[in-house]
């Protein structure tokens, strides 16, 4: 097939955008670019002068939790308590049998007919006679019923889950609202979907992927299923049914260093390997919590909250031996760190395993808070650095209740690490953060809210150029899947994942990124989508 006729936008490529293009594509690859007319012999599709781009590499996300949003019950619309309570109920009276309620989504703060946050007392309220777990929406805090809490007193190993992340009332027993790894380990322990519920989710998701031209996911889902095993039947099931429009690669949660263990004993298996479109991702590590909720780890107390500064996960000891294990073995690592005494920790610890580190191209996920002596280890080490910008779309208002003014500068500071050559990603960590790509990059490019307040960008020296934004959500994905020779470019040669856009994204105004719409979406030669 060849697709006459078509500008291309690849940043830091020498495509000229007032010249067209003829792009030959031949089973899953680009096998030639022409200068466009093509004259040749084979069947041509007029590509009517449009604009085609690489497609794009998320590379951080929960692909199977923004499926069973999809799927199950979604709270990201409810207004009050009263309200929840006649969603969950007429939900569930449905169902002819059920054990347990799963609802996702919720964010109490905003509701206007309650006074506090939701317990598990105010849970008997609903008329249902079930297990209940709701998520909030952010994915660190969730709330549980009492008969969902005798259950979680019978886990020994919950014990070991920092009694931060179990909030008490005033007698000092559990309340039923939990947080950051504790919620982790509810859902690892509970929730235990098959293999087909998953790919039923999936199956909802996805499409919503090729629609905004999502054709590579690097997902952490092993929570929303309880099994790496059942995890990795539902995508590569769905990939023998041709049903798989993404090439995804399955991070593996961890919460100790047994977990790791666990894996390399059972599976032969490491990052980078698997099927042609699964393949295994990194070892997940949580360091610490969420500015939100005051849980993630700062090196400075809390501006609006004097009494504290998060609290990190492990030792550093025990974060040492994990990440030194996983280089060992040929496993990558992605440690989340939000706060910067998380960030460094995690720095810390990469120092201890340099060459694993350079060899197996180890994440932090998110840095949200650095400050120059970071910045200067960061310099030297090189981790790659998945951000998610569109979370500035909230939060820029925010940030100074959480960080010290001093350090301000220093946060979501995509620009500064660019310039030291510390690679980074663009992501959306979904459903948290945007799922259009081109929300996202607006957010990187103009660093303000959609109405663009604040006027000129909140912290502006940080803001990226298209090129780069663009850069962080293909090429450099494809580097952390060791693919850089095959995806993330037009070029002859890889992977024929490709856009079909509405605008060539450097004739518009940065202002107007948003608006860009895809109008079709190719994954290994393939039309998946269509406008």
């Amino acid at each position: 097939m060849i697709l006459d006729n078509i500008r291309i936008y690849q940043p830091y490529q020498t495509y000229e955008s007032d010249r067209t293009y003829a792009i030959k594509v031949e089973g899953e690859k680009i096998v030639a670019i022409y200068d466009s007319p093509y004259n040749g012999e084979e069947d041509v599709v007029d590509g009517r002068g449009r604009t085609l781009s690489p497609s794009f590499s998320d590379s951080h996300m929960h692909l199977l939790r923004y499926g069973l949003l999809k799927k199950e019950l979604d709270l990201t619309q409810v207004t009050s308590w009263e309200e929840m309570k006649a969603v969950v109920e007429n939900h569930y009276d449905e169902l002819q049998q059920y054990d347990w309620i799963f609802g996702k989504g919720f964010n109490d703060g905003n509701f206007d007919d309650i006074d506090h946050l939701l317990t598990a007392k105010d849970l008997n309220e609903i008329q249902v006679n079930a297990y209940m777990y709701f998520m909030h929406q952010d994915g660190h805090e969730c709330v549980i019923s009492e008969q969902a809490m005798e259950l979680l007193k019978k886990e020994e190993d919950f014990k070991k889950e920092p009694d931060e992340f179990k909030e008490k009332d005033e007698h000092g027993l559990w309340n039923g609202r939990f947080k950051d790894t504790a919620v982790h380990y509810i859902k690892h322990h509970f929730w235990g979907r098959s293999a087909e519920d998953a790919k039923e989710a999936l199956k909802k998701a996805l499409p919503h992927l090729s629609e905004h031209g999502i054709t590579s996911v690097h997902t952490d889902d092993i929570n929303f299923i309880g099994s790496y095993e059942r995890l990795w039947q539902a995508y590569t099931e769905l990939e023998q049914e041709g049903a798989l429009p993404i090439d995804a690669q399955l991070h593996h949660y961890v919460f100790n260093i047994n977990d790791m263990k666990k894996y390399i004993e059972e599976n032969d298996i490491r990052t980078g390997q698997g099927t042609p479109q699964v393949t295994v991702g990194s070892f997940k590590i949580f360091l610490d919590g969420t500015q939100r909720l005051y849980t993630a780890a700062m090196r400075n107390p809390y501006p609006v909250e004097p009494s504290a500064d998060g609290r990190l996960i492990y030792t550093q000891e025990q974060l040492d031996e994990m990440v030194k294990y996983a280089s060992d073995n040929n496993m990558q690592v992605a440690m989340h760190a939000i706060g910067d005494r998380a960030v460094e920790q995690a720095i810390t610890a990469l120092e201890k395993s340099k060459e694993g580190t350079k060899r197996l191209r180890h994440r932090i996920i998110h840095a949200q808070t650095l400050a120059p002596d970071l910045i200067a280890r960061l310099r030297e080490l090189k981790p790659y650095i998945e951000t998610q910008p569109s979370f500035l779309l909230d939060e820029w208002s925010e940030k100074g209740k959480w960080t010290p003014e001093s350090l301000l500068p220093y946060c979501d500071a995509y620009q500064s690490l660019l310039k030291e050559h510390i690679p980074l990603t663009l992501s959306s960590d979904l459903p948290i953060g945007a799922l259009n790509p081109f929300t996202t990059i607006f957010t990187a490019v103009n660093r303000t809210d959609l109405n663009g307040n604040p006027e000129g960008g909140w912290m502006p020296q940080e803001r990226l150029s298209l090129e780069d934004s663009f850069k962080g959500f293909t090429q450099t994905p494809a580097e952390l899947e060791y693919k850089e020779e095959e995806k993330g470019k037009i070029e002859l040669g890889y992977q024929a994942d490709f856009l079909i856009l509405d605008k060539h994204p450097e004739e518009i105004e940065p202002e107007k990124l948003k608006d860009i719409k895809v109008l079709e979406t190719w994954h290994r030669g393939k039309c998946v989508y269509r406008k």
